[in-house]
């Protein structure tokens, strides 16, 4: 089995490698992870420089349609040497990686096999740009949410945040939230289709992104998919309890691509 790892922007391969430490040690020996880092030197993510250090990376330096395409082509090529890969990993920028990969091949390139069996999506949402393009409608509330969690974020992820408040920063996006359900917030976003390979979505809802996370998994397979909300914010506790089922998921996208082989 092998597992692609997309890190979030301003981290890398090696940060994110610690960051699923805890609940990657449940997991059987013979998973192989292979953890790459962006091809663009980055600043750090708010707040990481406090606990790792540089250098720091991004799969693009802008989010448009363009570079996230240009980073597609980079990315084929990575997979073309290593892979094949039958799961891809990926947190926060990662899954905005992963999933544009996944709805592209399924528009243009259906008749070849998809660049990864199964897909893991942590604290990450999908392009609204790349949506769009393809033809799916996104609302204008799901518009302005993206706009101010990215702000709300920037806030509670700071380093300031983390001295001041520790795990009380993570307070979401309630201003915007409006109390809406995981089902109702998946209707903001209308699909013409949905990725097709199993996926799992991991989210918190304390995470300003939150709303991003439900998103995403509403674009993907009823069917397919599992979530899970670990309860905290733009990160990935490391208690027993969310190393538990993070794992116990992991190990469910592992024997969907099992069967499907």
């Amino acid at each position: 089995m092998k597992v692609l790892c997309l890190h979030g922007k301003g981290t890398s391969g090696t940060i994110f490698r610690s960051q699923i430490s805890t609940f990657r040690a449940k997991l059987p020996d013979d998973v192989q992870f292979d953890f790459i880092n962006g091809p663009f030197k980055s600043d750090p993510a708010a707040g990481i420089d406090l606990f790792y250090g540089p250098p720091y990376y991004s799969f693009w330096e802008n989010d448009s349609v363009d570079a996230i395409r240009a980073t597609h082509s980079w990315l084929n090529e990575h997979i073309a040497k290593n892979g094949p890969y039958d799961i891809a990993l990926m947190f926060s920028q990662g899954c905005v990686l992963g999933s544009s990969m996944l709805l592209f091949h399924q528009e243009e390139t259906p008749h070849l096999p998809p660049p990864f069996k199964a897909a893991i999506f942590i604290c990450g949402g999908a392009s609204l740009s790349v949506l769009e393009e393809m033809g799916f409608h996104v609302s204008a509330a799901a518009r302005e949410r993206d706009i101010a969690s990215r702000s709300a974020l920037a806030l509670q992820a700071g380093s300031s945040a983390v001295l001041e408040r520790g795990a009380d920063r993570w307070t979401g996006l309630k201003s915007l939230s409006g109390g809406l359900s995981e089902d109702q917030l998946r209707n903001e976003i209308a699909s013409p289709y949905r990725i097709d390979v199993p996926t799992v979505h991991i989210y918190g809802s304390k995470d300003p992104r939150y709303a991003a996370g439900v998103h995403l998994s509403g674009i993907c397979e009823l069917e397919k998919r599992r979530t899970y909300d670990h309860g905290g914010g733009h990160e990935i506790p490391r208690t027993a309890a969310v190393s538990n089922s993070i794992a116990e998921l992991f190990q469910w996208a592992v024997a969907q691509v099992d069967t499907s082989n």
